[in-house]
Protein backbone atom coordinates (compact mmCIF):
# COMPACT_ATOMS: atom_id res chain seq x y z
CA UNK A 1 0.00 0.00 0.00
CA UNK A 2 0.93 3.64 -0.51
CA UNK A 3 -0.14 6.73 1.38
CA UNK A 4 -2.76 7.51 -1.27
CA UNK A 5 -4.32 4.05 -0.82
CA UNK A 6 -4.63 4.57 2.92
CA UNK A 7 -6.15 8.01 2.37
CA UNK A 8 -8.83 6.47 0.15
CA UNK A 9 -9.74 3.94 2.85
CA UNK A 10 -9.96 6.73 5.43
CA UNK A 11 -12.16 8.79 3.14
CA UNK A 12 -14.62 5.94 2.73
CA UNK A 13 -14.60 4.21 6.12
CA UNK A 14 -13.16 6.40 8.91
CA UNK A 15 -15.22 9.12 10.58
CA UNK A 16 -13.34 12.36 9.82
CA UNK A 17 -12.93 13.66 13.36
CA UNK A 18 -9.24 14.51 12.77
CA UNK A 19 -7.37 16.70 10.31
CA UNK A 20 -4.84 14.29 8.87
CA UNK A 21 -1.39 15.17 7.67
CA UNK A 22 -0.50 13.30 4.44
CA UNK A 23 1.88 10.89 6.19
CA UNK A 24 1.21 7.23 7.01
CA UNK A 25 3.60 6.10 9.73
CA UNK A 26 4.29 2.37 9.92
CA UNK A 27 7.46 1.97 11.99
CA UNK A 28 9.12 3.69 14.91
CA UNK A 29 12.28 3.32 16.94
CA UNK A 30 13.25 5.79 19.63
CA UNK A 31 12.85 9.31 18.25
CA UNK A 32 12.75 8.20 14.62
CA UNK A 33 9.78 7.02 12.57
CA UNK A 34 9.29 5.83 8.98
CA UNK A 35 6.31 6.26 6.70
CA UNK A 36 4.79 3.67 4.40
CA UNK A 37 7.04 4.80 1.52
CA UNK A 38 10.13 4.38 3.71
CA UNK A 39 10.89 8.06 4.40
CA UNK A 40 12.51 8.70 7.79
CA UNK A 41 11.46 11.46 10.18
CA UNK A 42 12.72 12.77 13.52
CA UNK A 43 9.69 12.71 15.79
CA UNK A 44 9.70 15.60 18.26
CA UNK A 45 6.01 15.28 19.11
CA UNK A 46 5.72 11.48 19.46
CA UNK A 47 2.16 10.26 19.53
CA UNK A 48 0.81 13.49 21.04
CA UNK A 49 3.41 13.00 23.81
CA UNK A 50 2.24 9.43 24.47
CA UNK A 51 5.56 7.87 23.45
CA UNK A 52 7.53 9.57 26.21
CA UNK A 53 10.28 6.96 26.06
CA UNK A 54 10.29 7.05 22.27
CA UNK A 55 8.70 4.57 19.93
CA UNK A 56 8.82 0.89 20.87
CA UNK A 57 11.17 1.22 23.87
CA UNK A 58 12.81 -2.21 24.19
CA UNK A 59 12.08 -2.64 27.90
CA UNK A 60 8.38 -1.83 27.46
CA UNK A 61 8.04 -3.90 24.28
CA UNK A 62 9.68 -6.86 26.01
CA UNK A 63 7.40 -6.58 29.05
CA UNK A 64 4.33 -6.41 26.79
CA UNK A 65 5.43 -9.46 24.76
CA UNK A 66 5.96 -11.46 27.93
CA UNK A 67 2.63 -10.44 29.44
CA UNK A 68 0.53 -10.89 26.30
CA UNK A 69 1.26 -14.62 26.35
CA UNK A 70 0.16 -14.94 29.99
CA UNK A 71 -2.89 -12.74 30.49
CA UNK A 72 -4.19 -9.75 28.55
CA UNK A 73 -7.39 -8.86 30.36
CA UNK A 74 -9.32 -9.79 33.48
CA UNK A 75 -12.33 -8.26 35.16
CA UNK A 76 -11.68 -5.72 37.89
CA UNK A 77 -13.83 -7.91 40.14
CA UNK A 78 -10.71 -10.06 40.49
CA UNK A 79 -7.34 -9.15 41.95
CA UNK A 80 -4.64 -8.09 39.51
CA UNK A 81 -1.09 -8.15 40.90
CA UNK A 82 0.27 -5.84 38.17
CA UNK A 83 -2.38 -3.23 38.92
CA UNK A 84 -1.57 -3.38 42.62
CA UNK A 85 2.15 -3.04 41.92
CA UNK A 86 1.59 -0.07 39.63
CA UNK A 87 -0.58 1.72 42.19
CA UNK A 88 2.17 1.21 44.76
CA UNK A 89 4.79 2.49 42.31
CA UNK A 90 2.80 5.67 41.59
CA UNK A 91 2.37 6.29 45.31
CA UNK A 92 6.08 5.77 45.93
CA UNK A 93 7.06 8.21 43.15
CA UNK A 94 4.51 10.92 44.03
CA UNK A 95 2.68 11.20 47.37
CA UNK A 96 0.92 8.68 49.63
CA UNK A 97 -2.01 7.76 47.45
CA UNK A 98 -4.44 5.26 46.02
CA UNK A 99 -5.15 4.95 42.31
CA UNK A 100 -8.08 4.27 40.02
CA UNK A 101 -7.13 3.08 36.54
CA UNK A 102 -8.86 3.85 33.26
CA UNK A 103 -7.90 4.20 29.60
CA UNK A 104 -7.21 7.87 28.82
CA UNK A 105 -6.65 11.36 30.14
CA UNK A 106 -10.27 12.32 29.53
CA UNK A 107 -11.43 9.33 31.59
CA UNK A 108 -9.01 10.26 34.35
CA UNK A 109 -10.43 13.79 34.42
CA UNK A 110 -13.99 12.42 34.42
CA UNK A 111 -13.01 10.32 37.44
CA UNK A 112 -11.61 13.39 39.19
CA UNK A 113 -14.78 15.36 38.45
CA UNK A 114 -16.98 12.60 39.86
CA UNK A 115 -14.77 12.37 42.95
CA UNK A 116 -14.99 16.16 43.41
CA UNK A 117 -18.77 16.14 43.03
CA UNK A 118 -19.17 13.42 45.68
CA UNK A 119 -16.76 15.30 47.94
CA UNK A 120 -18.67 18.53 47.35
CA UNK A 121 -22.03 16.96 48.01
CA UNK A 122 -20.94 16.03 51.53
CA UNK A 123 -19.82 19.62 52.12
CA UNK A 124 -22.74 21.35 50.38
CA UNK A 125 -20.67 22.30 47.31
CA UNK A 126 -20.63 21.36 43.63
CA UNK A 127 -18.79 23.96 41.51
CA UNK A 128 -15.41 23.27 39.92
CA UNK A 129 -13.07 26.04 38.83
CA UNK A 130 -10.72 25.49 35.89
CA UNK A 131 -8.35 27.75 33.98
CA UNK A 132 -8.84 29.69 30.77
CA UNK A 133 -6.82 28.11 27.92
CA UNK A 134 -6.84 24.77 29.74
CA UNK A 135 -7.46 21.45 28.03
CA UNK A 136 -8.81 18.42 29.89
CA UNK A 137 -10.29 16.11 27.26
CA UNK A 138 -13.08 15.50 24.76
CA UNK A 139 -15.76 13.69 26.75
CA UNK A 140 -18.64 15.94 27.76
CA UNK A 141 -17.64 16.78 31.34
CA UNK A 142 -13.94 16.97 30.47
CA UNK A 143 -14.86 19.20 27.53
CA UNK A 144 -16.81 21.47 29.85
CA UNK A 145 -13.85 21.62 32.23
CA UNK A 146 -11.71 22.74 29.29
CA UNK A 147 -11.47 26.52 29.35
CA UNK A 148 -11.58 27.03 25.57
CA UNK A 149 -14.88 27.83 23.89
CA UNK A 150 -13.75 26.56 20.49
CA UNK A 151 -13.80 22.98 21.76
CA UNK A 152 -17.23 23.37 23.36
CA UNK A 153 -18.96 24.93 20.37
CA UNK A 154 -21.92 22.89 19.18
CA UNK A 155 -22.23 20.60 22.19
CA UNK A 156 -24.72 22.54 24.29
CA UNK A 157 -26.24 22.07 26.77
CA UNK A 158 -23.03 21.42 28.69
CA UNK A 159 -22.97 20.05 32.25
CA UNK A 160 -23.48 22.71 34.90
CA UNK A 161 -21.17 23.72 37.70
CA UNK A 162 -17.97 24.82 35.95
CA UNK A 163 -16.33 28.25 36.12
CA UNK A 164 -13.21 29.55 34.39
CA UNK A 165 -10.55 31.98 35.59
CA UNK A 166 -7.51 33.58 34.03
CA UNK A 167 -4.43 31.39 34.39
CA UNK A 168 -1.87 32.71 36.89
CA UNK A 169 -4.24 35.41 38.20
CA UNK A 170 -4.66 35.13 41.96
CA UNK A 171 -7.12 38.04 42.02
CA UNK A 172 -9.36 36.43 39.40
CA UNK A 173 -9.38 33.15 41.32
CA UNK A 174 -10.31 34.79 44.62
CA UNK A 175 -13.17 36.67 42.94
CA UNK A 176 -14.57 33.46 41.44
CA UNK A 177 -14.61 31.24 44.55
CA UNK A 178 -18.03 30.98 46.19
CA UNK A 179 -19.47 28.91 49.06
CA UNK A 180 -20.46 26.39 46.36
CA UNK A 181 -16.88 25.84 45.10
CA UNK A 182 -15.70 22.27 45.64
CA UNK A 183 -12.47 21.99 43.63
CA UNK A 184 -9.88 23.71 41.47
CA UNK A 185 -8.31 21.96 38.47
CA UNK A 186 -5.15 23.17 36.80
CA UNK A 187 -2.33 21.95 34.58
CA UNK A 188 1.12 22.86 35.97
CA UNK A 189 1.97 23.55 32.34
CA UNK A 190 -0.87 24.11 29.92
CA UNK A 191 -0.15 21.97 26.88
CA UNK A 192 -2.88 22.58 24.32
CA UNK A 193 -3.21 26.10 25.70
CA UNK A 194 0.23 27.04 24.40
CA UNK A 195 2.85 25.71 26.89
CA UNK A 196 1.91 28.19 29.60
CA UNK A 197 3.83 27.51 32.81
CA UNK A 198 2.18 28.08 36.18
CA UNK A 199 4.02 30.61 38.34
CA UNK A 200 5.37 29.52 41.71
CA UNK A 201 3.52 32.40 43.36
CA UNK A 202 0.24 31.33 41.82
CA UNK A 203 0.44 27.62 42.56
CA UNK A 204 1.42 28.37 46.18
CA UNK A 205 -1.53 30.75 46.48
CA UNK A 206 -3.91 28.15 45.03
CA UNK A 207 -2.67 25.62 47.58
CA UNK A 208 -3.22 28.06 50.45
CA UNK A 209 -6.70 28.93 49.23
CA UNK A 210 -7.67 25.27 48.85
CA UNK A 211 -6.44 24.46 52.35
CA UNK A 212 -8.27 27.43 53.87
CA UNK A 213 -11.55 26.94 52.00
CA UNK A 214 -11.45 23.10 52.12
CA UNK A 215 -11.38 22.80 48.33
CA UNK A 216 -9.88 19.90 46.43
CA UNK A 217 -6.72 20.78 44.52
CA UNK A 218 -6.55 18.73 41.31
CA UNK A 219 -3.49 18.68 39.08
CA UNK A 220 -3.94 17.51 35.50
CA UNK A 221 -0.58 15.88 34.73
CA UNK A 222 -1.79 13.96 31.70
CA UNK A 223 0.79 15.66 29.47
CA UNK A 224 3.34 16.87 32.04
CA UNK A 225 3.72 13.62 33.96
CA UNK A 226 6.20 10.74 33.67
CA UNK A 227 9.43 12.70 33.44
CA UNK A 228 8.47 15.14 30.71
CA UNK A 229 9.70 18.17 32.71
CA UNK A 230 12.76 16.59 34.34
CA UNK A 231 10.79 15.57 37.42
CA UNK A 232 8.57 12.50 37.50
CA UNK A 233 5.61 14.86 37.89
CA UNK A 234 5.62 18.59 37.16
CA UNK A 235 4.12 19.59 40.51
CA UNK A 236 7.36 18.44 42.14
CA UNK A 237 9.11 21.53 40.74
CA UNK A 238 6.97 23.65 43.06
CA UNK A 239 6.89 21.62 46.26
CA UNK A 240 3.08 21.58 46.23
CA UNK A 241 1.22 18.34 46.90
CA UNK A 242 -2.22 17.95 45.27
CA UNK A 243 -5.30 16.20 46.57
CA UNK A 244 -5.93 14.51 43.22
CA UNK A 245 -3.74 14.01 40.16
CA UNK A 246 -4.62 12.70 36.72
CA UNK A 247 -2.20 10.75 34.53
CA UNK A 248 -2.26 9.21 31.05
CA UNK A 249 -0.29 9.67 27.80
CA UNK A 250 3.32 8.65 28.65
CA UNK A 251 2.21 6.48 31.57
CA UNK A 252 1.88 3.37 29.39
CA UNK A 253 4.76 3.95 26.99
CA UNK A 254 2.35 3.72 24.05
CA UNK A 255 -0.53 1.57 25.31
CA UNK A 256 -3.78 3.22 26.47
CA UNK A 257 -3.88 3.78 30.23
CA UNK A 258 -5.02 6.60 32.50
CA UNK A 259 -5.12 7.02 36.25
CA UNK A 260 -6.75 9.07 38.95
CA UNK A 261 -4.37 9.37 41.88
CA UNK A 262 -6.04 10.23 45.20
CA UNK A 263 -4.17 11.49 48.25
CA UNK A 264 -4.48 9.05 51.15
CA UNK A 265 -5.43 11.88 53.50
CA UNK A 266 -8.82 11.98 51.76
CA UNK A 267 -11.53 9.49 52.48
CA UNK A 268 -12.81 7.46 49.54
CA UNK A 269 -15.68 9.26 47.85
CA UNK A 270 -15.97 6.59 45.14
CA UNK A 271 -16.94 3.40 46.99
CA UNK A 272 -17.86 0.18 45.13
CA UNK A 273 -20.61 0.72 42.58
CA UNK A 274 -20.01 4.46 42.02
CA UNK A 275 -17.34 4.30 39.33
CA UNK A 276 -15.72 1.75 37.03
CA UNK A 277 -13.82 1.16 33.78
CA UNK A 278 -14.10 -2.18 32.02
CA UNK A 279 -10.63 -2.17 30.49
CA UNK A 280 -9.06 0.05 33.15
CA UNK A 281 -5.77 -1.20 34.56
CA UNK A 282 -5.78 -4.61 32.91
CA UNK A 283 -2.64 -6.79 33.19
CA UNK A 284 -1.26 -5.76 29.79
CA UNK A 285 -1.31 -1.99 30.25
CA UNK A 286 -0.23 -2.04 33.88
CA UNK A 287 2.71 -4.26 32.94
CA UNK A 288 3.70 -1.69 30.34
CA UNK A 289 3.39 1.19 32.81
CA UNK A 290 5.52 -0.62 35.38
CA UNK A 291 8.19 -1.04 32.71
CA UNK A 292 8.02 2.70 31.98
CA UNK A 293 8.70 3.59 35.63
CA UNK A 294 11.54 1.08 35.86
CA UNK A 295 13.11 2.32 32.62
CA UNK A 296 13.00 5.95 33.71
CA UNK A 297 14.80 5.07 36.92
CA UNK A 298 17.28 2.57 35.49
CA UNK A 299 18.35 4.77 32.58
CA UNK A 300 18.37 8.00 34.65
CA UNK A 301 15.95 9.60 32.23
CA UNK A 302 14.85 12.38 34.58
CA UNK A 303 18.42 13.68 34.50
CA UNK A 304 18.48 13.27 30.72
CA UNK A 305 15.24 15.24 30.37
CA UNK A 306 16.75 18.06 32.42
CA UNK A 307 20.03 18.12 30.51
CA UNK A 308 18.54 17.70 27.04
CA UNK A 309 15.82 20.21 27.91
CA UNK A 310 18.47 22.79 28.80
CA UNK A 311 20.40 21.97 25.63
CA UNK A 312 17.30 22.27 23.44
CA UNK A 313 16.31 25.54 25.12
CA UNK A 314 19.79 26.94 24.38
CA UNK A 315 19.54 25.98 20.72
CA UNK A 316 16.07 27.49 20.42
CA UNK A 317 17.17 30.76 22.02
CA UNK A 318 19.84 31.02 19.31
CA UNK A 319 17.07 30.75 16.72
CA UNK A 320 15.17 33.47 18.59
CA UNK A 321 18.17 35.77 18.17
CA UNK A 322 18.16 35.00 14.45
CA UNK A 323 14.44 35.31 13.70
CA UNK A 324 12.49 38.37 14.79
CA UNK A 325 9.14 36.58 14.50
CA UNK A 326 9.99 34.35 17.49
CA UNK A 327 8.28 36.13 20.36
CA UNK A 328 8.99 33.83 23.32
CA UNK A 329 10.38 30.42 24.25
CA UNK A 330 8.89 28.85 27.36
CA UNK A 331 8.51 25.54 29.13
CA UNK A 332 10.29 23.20 31.50
CA UNK A 333 12.49 20.27 30.57
CA UNK A 334 11.39 18.71 27.30
CA UNK A 335 8.00 20.42 27.20
CA UNK A 336 8.71 23.52 25.15
CA UNK A 337 6.66 26.13 23.32
CA UNK A 338 8.05 28.54 20.73
CA UNK A 339 5.58 31.39 20.35
CA UNK A 340 5.73 33.25 17.05
CA UNK A 341 4.18 36.49 15.87
CA UNK A 342 2.82 34.65 12.83
CA UNK A 343 0.98 31.40 12.24
CA UNK A 344 3.09 28.31 12.78
CA UNK A 345 1.32 26.01 10.31
CA UNK A 346 3.71 26.77 7.49
CA UNK A 347 6.75 26.07 9.64
CA UNK A 348 5.28 22.74 10.77
CA UNK A 349 4.58 21.74 7.17
CA UNK A 350 8.07 22.70 6.00
CA UNK A 351 9.58 20.73 8.89
CA UNK A 352 7.55 17.67 7.94
CA UNK A 353 8.68 17.90 4.31
CA UNK A 354 12.28 18.00 5.54
CA UNK A 355 11.87 15.09 7.97
CA UNK A 356 10.98 16.65 11.33
CA UNK A 357 7.64 16.20 13.07
CA UNK A 358 6.52 18.94 15.48
CA UNK A 359 3.16 20.43 16.41
CA UNK A 360 1.52 23.84 16.43
CA UNK A 361 -1.10 24.85 18.99
CA UNK A 362 -3.06 28.08 19.44
CA UNK A 363 -2.12 28.90 15.81
CA UNK A 364 1.20 30.53 16.72
CA UNK A 365 2.91 28.28 19.29
CA UNK A 366 5.25 25.58 17.99
CA UNK A 367 5.02 22.70 20.46
CA UNK A 368 8.23 20.68 20.74
CA UNK A 369 8.15 17.66 23.05
CA UNK A 370 10.69 14.98 22.10
CA UNK A 371 10.99 11.71 23.96
CA UNK A 372 12.91 11.96 27.23
CA UNK A 373 15.42 9.53 25.74
CA UNK A 374 16.50 12.10 23.12
CA UNK A 375 20.17 12.93 22.64
CA UNK A 376 22.21 15.91 21.40
CA UNK A 377 22.78 14.41 17.96
CA UNK A 378 19.05 14.24 17.23
CA UNK A 379 18.46 17.68 18.75
CA UNK A 380 21.14 19.16 16.49
CA UNK A 381 19.58 17.53 13.43
CA UNK A 382 16.13 18.77 14.42
CA UNK A 383 17.34 22.32 15.01
CA UNK A 384 19.01 22.41 11.58
CA UNK A 385 15.72 21.39 9.96
CA UNK A 386 13.73 23.87 12.04
CA UNK A 387 16.19 26.62 11.11
CA UNK A 388 15.82 25.83 7.40
CA UNK A 389 12.01 25.73 7.69
CA UNK A 390 11.91 29.09 9.44
CA UNK A 391 14.24 30.63 6.87
CA UNK A 392 11.98 29.47 4.06
CA UNK A 393 8.85 30.98 5.64
CA UNK A 394 10.22 34.50 6.03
Amino acid sequence: MKTADVQKLYAEYVLPTYTHLPVCLVKGKGSRVWDIEGKEYIDFFPGWAVSGLGHCPPSVSSAIKHQVNKMIHISNNYLNCKQAQLAAMISKCSFPSKAFFCNSGAEAIESAIKFARRYGKEHGKYEIITMEQSFHGRTLAALTATGQLKYQDGFDPLPQGFKYVKFNSIAALKETITPQTAAIILEPIQGEGGINVVSKEYIEAVKRICSKEKLLLIFDEVQTGMGRTGKMFAYQHFGIEPDLMTLAKSLGGGVPIGALVVNKKLKNYLPPGTHASTFGGNPLVTTAALAVFKTIKKNKLLKNAQEMGNYLHTKLFKLKEKYGFIKEIRGIGLMIGVECTKEGKGIVERCMEKGLLINCTQNTVLRIMPAITVNKTLINRAIRILDEAMQETI
